[in-house]
């Protein structure tokens, strides 16, 4: 590991200005948010706050106004992640954890099976999305990583790894849960759901050491409740014009107005058309089909989510780039344009570079920012239905 970290930062040949770009930008963003004062780190402080609750056994998801705005909608076992931040002064353990965030996003690009040339175009579509992310303290680039890492630990058949990032990206932010799908990808599966059953039971008692097992059985029944509460939220929020559900549920019922729509309409078909292409069984092995799927499911998840919002879309917008990079250097036209869909009124819309009247009369009033990555998401699906994946496309190693 020492090693591929030491090839990745190597500067011998040439200066790699992408990884330059990568860490700088977000860590200047970050120092001059965080200077602004502790209101404009509210993310943070929550996410500090669910350790000390944790370790008072406090009510995790309770208002605690005199503390931070909102609540927090995190697992249990987030108080054991962010607690060595949680020790430190807020502008030193705000930044270690904006920048922890940006590394191990970088860390699980450039452990993807493409080009260099591939990583840096993904690090580049992403670089905007990462920045908006970290800028507000949010754990998605992380999380984004930890999906792709349980990609990677299960072709390297690290199992016990992949199995520690699935339970406990579920245990957090429920997201996890959709690496289990990679388990098709190793022959190993029985091994793997025996790491999965012991992780969980780890992950369940692991609060418990700075609580007590009472305290964190009924967080976890408070933590239902409040996903309950908060996705009734998110459904009422469809008839203002907030940055709240930016998903498809969402692009859908404030352009047609039919806000009453269930949203299983939705993600019943979009759970289907993530597990169709599973029944490729003779395709389980090309790295291009299971890029793909990997592609698909970073983007699925976000846009088929009530609790998507701006932060959230870096975890798409990753998937994205991953998919992208398949087909170029030379993708087809559509492609080109697909991307610039994406780069303008997914990625650049909320920034003050997106004109200010159509960002809130367009974009934010009918949730357009999960337009371009709704179609990128079909386009996908018909690809892992439909095509072949036996061209050759020179930024994906074969298996």
């Amino acid at each position: 590991m020492l090693k591929s970290v030491k090839n990745i930062f190597s500067f011998q040949r040439s200066p790699n200005f992408v990884t330059i770009f990568w860490f700088l930008v977000p860590f200047v963003a970050v120092l001059l948010e965080i200077s602004r004062g502790d209101s404009y780190i509210n993310n943070y402080l929550i996410y500090k706050n669910v350790f000390w609750h944790t370790f008072h056994q406090q009510n995790l998801y309770s208002f605690y106004p005199a503390e931070y705005m909102d609540k927090n909608h995190y697992g249990p076992l987030f108080s054991i992640i962010i607690a060595p931040f949680a020790l430190l002064p807020n502008f030193i353990g705000a930044t270690l954890w904006a920048m922890l965030n940006v590394w191990v996003l970088f860390y699980a690009v450039h452990k993807l099976p493409v080009s260099n040339w591939g990583k840096n175009i993904i690090l580049l579509i992403c670089l905007i999305e990462t920045l908006t992310a970290v800028q507000n303290l949010q754990f998605n680039p992380m999380l984004c990583s930890w999906i792709i890492l349980t990609y990677v630990f299960i072709k390297e058949d690290k199992l016990g790894l992949a199995a520690m990032l699935i339970i406990a990206g579920t245990f957090v932010k429920l997201y996890g849960i959709v690496g289990i799908p990679f388990i098709f990808f190793t022959k190993d599966y029985k091994k793997l759901i025996g790491f999965l059953i012991l992780w969980t039971i780890i992950f369940f008692c692991l609060p418990m050491f700075i609580s007590s097992p009472e305290f964190v059985a009924q967080s976890y029944f408070d933590w239902y409740q409040c996903l309950l509460e908060k996705n009734i939220e998110n459904i009422s929020s469809y008839q203002s014009s907030g940055m709240t559900d930016i998903s498809a549920m969402g692009f859908v019922k404030r352009v047609s107005g039919f806000y009453n729509l269930p949203n299983f309409y939705f993600t019943i078909p979009a759970g289907i058309l993530m597990l169709l292409p599973l029944y490729r069984f003779s395709k389980w092995k090309d790295v291009k089909f299971q890029l793909s799927y990997l592609a698909q499911l970073l983007i699925g998840l976000v846009i088929f989510s009530t609790s998507a919002e701006s932060p959230t879309y870096v975890i798409a917008v990753t998937g994205f780039g991953v998919w992208y990079v398949l087909y170029a250097p030379k993708p087809a036209k559509w492609m080109y344009i697909l991307l610039i869909f994406v780069l303008v009124l997914t990625v650049f819309s909320p920034t003050d570079l997106f004109p200010r009247y159509l960002r809130e009369e367009f974009v934010v009033k009918y949730s357009l920012k999960a337009l371009p990555c709704f179609i990128a998401w079909l386009t996908i699906s018909f690809h892992l239905l439909f095509a072949n994946f036996d061209k050759n496309q020179p930024n994906a190693h074969h298996a």
